[in-house]
């Protein structure tokens, strides 16, 4: 039998939600949470002897230590595959399923597998070295992602040829490989060329990556009498961090009111995981800069800073997520009568 160990969150290692999403990880000697479903499906062959929960937070805020603790375990039980998650769409989740399933893959060579929706930035982590089912964006669709994961696991233990991404359903891993046909190249392109001119269905054996285009806004007409508000994504908070703002892959975003405030400076810090905070705790309006539009505010350069400011953390942050918060944000601003909007990053 195959030996198999899990990894999954507090949340799905049935401990707790955010208010034990801080916790250290941890080892038991049984299938727990998806762990189950999974057992179910590759019962004939392995068996799940074992799960390691931890908390979200306290693996995207102490990485090292976790993998440590991690480290020691698959040294100790030596399993044949580490499989992780679903993370779905949940940003901590799939980045600490992506960093574990990467750096387990490389240094320890031992095959690892998750799932995740495609825009978990986890995903982008990890998909290169391991295979990433792709999933629904909640555990709503827990079923079908557990059956994927489960006989993907079967396909890498057994040593079976694992299919193109669209045949097994895994997230593309941007690897190309050598197919023989009896078409050469050209022959190929001129039918697909004229499929494309008869609008009939065809598929590309080169997909490339789909960018979005925003279209930019008109200037300000009148900068004298304009409204400005301040967002960033560098993860600006009143000291102490009192709304829990995550330090990486953000689900949510804060506002805070600046209407009394000249500065940032000895109130606020940032909890951003991807850059040195030293600078921007020393001075905060160096992500935020209230001090300089307070000036430009007094001197007439414009004509009043928006009353709240809007953060939220950019390191890791699904797309789906951060559209989610753009729109949001800035369906507010409109409604405040704000006329221009200075977004900082770091």
């Amino acid at each position: 039998m195959f030996k198999v160990l899990y990894y999954v969150n507090q949340f799905f290692g049935q401990i707790g939600g955010e208010d034990k999403a801080d916790i250290e990880p941890s080892f038991v000697e049984k299938a727990v949470g998806p762990a189950v479903g999974i057992q179910n499906i590759i019962n004939d062959i392995s068996e799940v002897y074992g799960t390691i929960i931890c908390g979200d937070n306290y693996f995207n805020q102490n990485s090292e230590k976790a993998l440590e603790y991690i480290f020691k375990i698959i040294k100790d039980k030596n399993p044949d595959i580490m499989i992780l998650g679903p993370a779905f769409n949940a940003g901590r989740y799939g980045m600490a399923c992506g960093e574990i399933a990467k750096t387990v893959g490389q240094a320890l060579k031992i095959p690892t597998l998750t799932g995740m929706y495609v825009e978990n930035p986890g995903a982008d982590v990890c998909k290169s070295v391991t295979i990433v089912i792709k999933t629904g964006q909640s555990a709503a669709k827990m079923k079908p992602a557990v059956e994927a994961m489960g006989k993907m696991a079967v396909k890498i233990l057994k040593g079976e040829k694992i299919g193109k991404p669209d045949e097994d359903n895994y997230i593309e891993q941007g690897k190309r490989l050598t197919v023989f046909t009896e078409k050469r190249g050209s022959e190929r392109a001129v039918e697909v060329l004229l499929k494309r001119l008869k609008n009939e269905a065809f598929e590309t054996e080169l997909p490339m990556p789909s960018f979005d285009r925003v279209e930019p806004a008109a200037p300000i007409k009148d900068l004298k009498n304009s409204r400005i508000a301040l967002v960033t994504s560098g993860g600006i908070v009143p000291i102490g961090n009192p709304d829990r703002l995550s330090s990486a892959s953000a689900q949510n975003y804060c506002e805070y009111d600046i209407s009394t405030k000249e500065s940032l400076k000895g109130e606020y810090f940032t909890i951003h995981g991807g850059y040195d905070p030293v600078y921007a705790n020393e001075f905060p309006d160096r992500i935020v800069p209230l001090d300089i539009l307070r000036e430009f505010e007094k001197d007439g350069t414009i004509g009043k800073v928006h009353d709240k400011f809007y953060t939220t953390t950019g390191t890791g942050t699904s797309v789906g997520n951060a559209k989610k918060f753009g729109k949001e944000i800035g369906a507010k601003l409109k409604e405040a009568g704000v006329d221009g909007v200075i977004l900082t990053s770091t």
